[in-house]
């Protein structure tokens, strides 16, 4: 029987569709499922859920089982041969609020702040000594397991535990498989090509969709001229605005169209959240305080959502999502191949990025595990790009690793939007207030 263990079992909806596609396997369907969170009535609502899920679609074949707390953590991973993690430390209240609103202080806004950023590099923080007593956890009672990780800011923290925890990890993120059907049904190609042929390579959120064709034909040059005519008429005074504004403008400027979207894409570069062009924000559709938005909003449709999934009498139902989990997991337990996204050490794989930075590449998954495939040098402007963001995961996992608050205010210091708004003095400024703030949540550092 194949042991998976749901490490923040209390995202209900999330567990549904990474474990639900699980169950939906036939190599899969008595798995035990382990389910694990710190919140008992997130989790109580998970295993009514994921109980009539398995009861309605997989005959009642999975054993579902739930572990409250840290006490019981040991016991939820004894044995597991895959843990998922999809955990948040610190929560909307009171940690997100703080990455967003000491920085807008300093005048320095952000629209998602989970990825990179002064928001990612502190999410990173408070999050990495969790995974740290993870990965301990699983060393003593299922050395052998493999780690999924679903939780931002995957590069920094996908690459921490590579290189720091001592245990098999893969770091996953649906935005490679969804990105080139995206783009060409954004630009109202979609049902002229159908499916397509693509390569997509570089780091987590800046993948880079190197090829797109179709039966040999490259599409870039309808895809840029279109790209290019719709973002020229919506910044034009009362153009309609698009959802998508600031990926196309990477692409005309730099020739790619990388995999995540535009309101995280907008603060990964110095060029579009300025306080010396606040005219950018509205021309190029950038939504500030997204984040918070959202979180406000998924907190007040829950209870409604609750109530329709977990109401008496309901039978659930289930179609097989586009995450990779339960196709990573099908794969190392049958041995049939499977291609993936994953992110994981470099090693080589992109020769003109370094070694040890933690890139999202093409991957074979079988009874092996996951083997990254070679991709090749990127074109330099992309891996300049990518390097803009390496050097502060690195910096971020050098002050987890160690505790030094200048790797801290380092990492801060070379983050491409915080540094062309801010000045050294306000940048060390705002770190240690975000420290201080942060109490608890993070560890002490030196």
């Amino acid at each position: 029987m194949v042991k998976i263990v749901f490490l923040g079992a209390g995202s209900t909806v999330f567990a549904r569709n990474v474990l639900g596609d699980c169950m939906m396997s036939e190599a899969l369907h008595d798995a035990h499922i382990a389910l694990y969170d710190i919140d008992g009535e997130r989790l109580k609502d998970s295993q009514r859920l994921l109980d009539n899920l398995n009861a309605n679609i997989n005959q009642g074949r999975a054993k579902i089982t739930a572990h409250l707390g840290v006490k019981n953590r040991r016991a939820a991973l004894k044995d597991a041969g895959f843990v998922i993690n999809a955990i948040q430390v610190g929560g909307y209240e009171p940690c997100t609020v703080t990455d967003f609103e000491i920085p807008k202080k300093y005048g320095l806004r952000q629209s998602i702040a989970d990825t990179l950023g002064i928001g990612g590099i502190f999410r990173a923080l408070r999050t990495i000594p969790v995974l740290q007593e993870f990965a301990g956890d699983m060393k003593a009672v299922c050395p052998d397991a493999w780690f999924l990780n679903y939780t931002n800011p995957m590069s920094a923290l996908t690459g921490y535990l590579l290189r720091h925890g001592g245990v098999k990890a893969v770091g996953l993120c649906h935005s490679v498989q969804g990105c080139a059907a995206g783009l060409l049904g954004s630009l109202g190609l979609k049902e002229k090509y159908g499916p397509v042929q693509w390569k997509i390579a570089g780091i987590n959120h800046m993948g880079w969709l190197l090829e797109i064709t179709k039966d040999g034909k490259d599409l870039y040059p309808e895809i840029k001229k279109l790209a290019e005519a719709k973002n020229k008429a919506a910044r034009r005074k009362g153009g309609t605005k698009h959802w998508d504004m600031v990926r196309y403008e990477i692409m005309k400027q730099f020739g790619y169209y990388n995999t995540e979207s535009s309101e995280h894409t907008a603060e990964y570069h110095p060029y579009f959240i300025k306080s010396t062009h606040p005219e950018l924000i509205g021309e190029f559709n950038i939504p500030l305080d997204e984040y918070p938005r959202r979180c406000v909003s998924q907190i007040a449709g829950w209870a409604k959502q609750r109530d329709e999934l977990l109401k008496g009498g309901a039978k659930l139902t289930h179609k097989r999502s586009h995450e990779y989990g339960s196709r990573i997991i099908e794969a190392m337990t049958t041995d049939v191949p499977f291609e993936i996204g994953g992110n994981i050490l470099n090693r080589g794989l992109i020769p003109n990025l370094p070694a040890e930075a933690c890139v999202e590449v093409p991957c074979l998954v079988n009874r092996n595990g996951v083997q990254g495939c070679y991709v090749g040098p990127l074109p330099a402007q992309l891996a300049a790009l990518n390097l803009s963001h390496i050097v502060v995961h690195e910096l971020t996992i050098e002050a987890a690793a160690t505790r030094r608050k200048d790797a801290i205010y380092h990492a801060a210091m070379m983050d491409p939007h915080t540094r062309a708004e801010l000045t050294l003095d306000q940048i060390r400024a705002m770190c240690d207030e975000l420290i201080a703030a942060h109490g608890a949540w993070l560890p002490k550092f030196r």
